[in-house]
């Protein structure tokens, strides 16, 4: 019985002092921990059942059983410490994963704007190339970059509208090459803007400030657009604004329509102003919404002063 006790005391202090040293040694804490576990389950069993034995009349097979059930919580409180421990590892290692994750993406976007900012600077340098070829290719380009970073959508619709308000002078034999790569800049316009049979609540309204452009075959047709920006533009030929929405201003102020104008069912959500528009052939305004202030002072279509045969009346 006292040989129980003895041994029980023992190990249970072997058991503490291994413990307090695994605590403060942690290059070799998981062994010392087992190792004091193992002490202190024996201390337990040693300890528990001696003192069941020294009671009257004691049965010996009851005491050792009970001294194992304590020996045993003492292995299960180890057994659930390492799960523990592990589970808290386990998440650690997750945690470090989905970091490295985080930082692998980021440094992947990082490297595409950085590519997609190298790729539009080189652009808009490039536009000023004297070969048109060049200046196709640049616009080209600056397509691709806004349809894969849309943030830059607007800042391209900006340098194609800045373009296309650059001077051109058709008094004279016209440059073939520069038409072509203004009718260019005009198809990237068209491309980049939503499509009306696609507009939600959601879709992006980009403006357009053709101030003094210079256009031909101009057509964003069923286009969504912000500010629409036509002050003292110049329109040759044939161009269209049939069916677009324009939920941002609309100042056609002094501009003029050299050709044919379709802009039957366009919808102004806002001001629309035609002072001073002039008209030289056929404008088609039918069906047109006005849902803010429209002001036509001034204006000039074919057939009377002031109002044309498709004019609003």
């Amino acid at each position: 019985m006292w040989a129980f006790v003895i041994t029980g005391a023992v190990s249970l202090l072997a058991g503490a002092v291994t413990g307090v040293v695994g605590l403060l040694r942690r290059s070799r804490g998981e062994r010392l921990w087992l190792a004091a576990t193992i002490l202190l389950s024996v201390g337990l069993l040693g300890l528990v059942s001696g003192w069941l034995l020294s009671e009257p009349n004691p049965n010996r097979g009851e005491a050792l059983k009970t001294g194992g059930l304590a020996a045993g919580a003492v292995v299960a409180l180890y057994a659930l410490w390492l799960n523990d421990r592990k589970r808290r590892t386990d998440e650690q290692r997750h945690d470090v994963e989905r970091l490295r994750q985080d930082l692998e993406s980021e440094r992947t976007r990082h490297d595409r704007e950085r590519v997609a900012d190298e790729r539009f600077a080189r652009a808009v340098e490039l536009l000023g190339n004297p070969a048109g070829q060049v200046r196709v290719g640049a616009l080209h380009v600056l397509a691709g970059v806004a349809r894969s970073r849309p943030e830059y959508t607007q800042t391209v619709l900006d340098v194609c509208c800045a373009y296309l308000r650059w001077p051109f002078d058709r008094s004279g034999a016209v440059d073939l090459g520069e038409q072509q790569v203004r009718l260019t800049a005009q198809r990237v316009i068209a491309d980049l803007l939503p499509r009306t049979a696609d507009e939600t609540p959601g879709t992006p309204h980009y403006d357009l400030n053709l101030t003094g452009a210079d256009l031909q075959y101009f057509d964003i047709s069923e286009r969504v657009v912000g500010e629409l920006t036509l002050r003292r533009a110049n329109l040759h030929e044939s161009n269209s604004l049939w069916s677009c929405h324009v939920h941002g201003d609309a100042w056609f102020t002094a501009a003029r329509s050299h050709g044919i104008l379709h802009a039957d069912d366009v919808v102004f959500e806002r001001k629309a102003w035609f002072s001073g528009f002039t008209a030289d052939s056929r404008v088609r305004l039918a069906r047109v919404r006005y849902l803010g202030p429209t002001k036509f002072d001034g204006a000039r279509f074919p057939g009377a002063p002031g109002i044309g045969e498709d004019s609003p009346g």
